[in-house]
């Protein structure tokens, strides 16, 4: 168990060794419950993990927003037909 102090603007720092156990890095996304016992906080699996190795990938593109956009219009146009 830790005990850490809550700040004047209802902040918690989430120390390390727990952010290290329970996956939770910096930029990721987390689902905070609340009930009358107490806060659980879940951190989220970013959802590109779930597609990991479902496509093969020859060569990255070298500018990925221009092949985003390509591959939307393609999806696009075989949507609209």
């Amino acid at each position: 168990m830790t005990i850490v102090k809550v700040d004047g603007k209802g902040r918690i720092v989430i120390p390390k060794s727990v952010r290290e156990k329970s996956g939770l890095r910096e930029g990721c996304y987390a689902r905070i419950k609340a009930d009358d016992r107490g806060i659980i906080i879940e951190p989220l699996k970013p959802i590109a993990d779930s597609y990991f190795g479902a496509f093969k990938i020859a060569r990255w593109p070298e500018d990925l927003d221009e092949f985003v956009a390509e591959v939307m219009r393609r999806w696009w146009a075989q949507k609209s037909t």
